[in-house]
């Protein structure tokens, strides 16, 4: 309970007291507690540098007692992450797609992994109906929405994710997504050769959903990657150019 009210106290400051405040706080610092937390992975504490988990959880303005949608959680990482964040009086819906679980059997043991954490429900529905509860505070998802254009889905997959995603916020919740770089201009044609998209393209979709673009961050961002290659590329894999985005649903 202390370290959930350190972490609100943390975050709070953080995001409601202006920008100096912003400047000054750390969220190495405000989330230290939460990447330490025995709910995590030796391979997850591994991947911090390199993902920027904490700055990535102050990004999405993560705080005790939320409740969070992991959107096309993959091995579990930021449900993790995200259960040790929000705490016992918070909740997490870690949703993968039938497809995902179909196609590989570790999706689906992610799903079963993350369902035994305690604040948390591991889900699977079709990739068009996710399975989100209502009065969400947060839906995120990393290195996934270009997914929603994978060629076998239909072509109005991502509108239906969207449209989902609005209606499972509540007013003021914020809707995050991190993706791999396309080509500026590209739209949508990188999505299923290369596993990037072009993030003018996203915002476009997402805030004709009814979203309102709330920051973005070049935080993740890589001046080396050409953005040409396939993201499981050796010669890129791990290191690809990422931005983020946050969205907010109006009040």
């Amino acid at each position: 309970m202390r370290r959930a009210l350190v972490l609100a106290l943390a975050v709070g400051l953080v995001f409601t007291t202006g920008a100096a405040a912003h400047q000054a706080a750390d969220p190495g610092a405000a989330y230290a507690s939460v990447l330490a937390d025995p709910i995590r992975t030796d391979a997850d504490r591994e991947r911090d540098a390199a993902r920027h988990t904490a700055e990535t959880l102050a990004f999405a303005q993560v705080k005790p007692g939320q409740k969070i949608a992991d959107m096309i959680i993959g091995g579990g990482y930021f449900t993790r992450a995200f259960s040790a964040a929000v705490g016992p009086q918070g909740h997490v819906t870690a949703w993968q797609p039938d497809e995902f679980v179909g196609f590989q059997a570790s999706y689906g043991e992610a799903v079963t992994a993350a369902d035994a954490l305690a604040n948390v429900d591991g889900v699977s529905s079709p990739i068009g109906a996710p399975a989100f509860p209502a009065g969400l505070d947060l839906i995120f998802t990393a290195q996934n929405y270009h997914d929603l254009h994978l060629k076998p889905f239909a072509a109005d997959t991502a509108t239906k994710v969207n449209a989902a995603a609005f209606a499972a916020l509540k007013p003021g919740g914020l809707y995050v997504i991190i993706d791999h770089y396309a080509v500026a201009g590209s739209g949508l044609e990188a999505a299923d050769s290369l596993h990037r998209i072009d993030i003018e393209s996203v915002k476009s979709e997402v805030e004709a959903a009814g979203f309102v673009l709330d920051g973005s961050s070049d935080l993740l961002a890589n001046a080396a990657d050409p953005r040409t290659a396939l993201v499981f590329d050796p010669a890129i894999r791990g290191h690809t150019s990422q931005f983020m985005l946050r969205f907010k649903k109006p009040t």
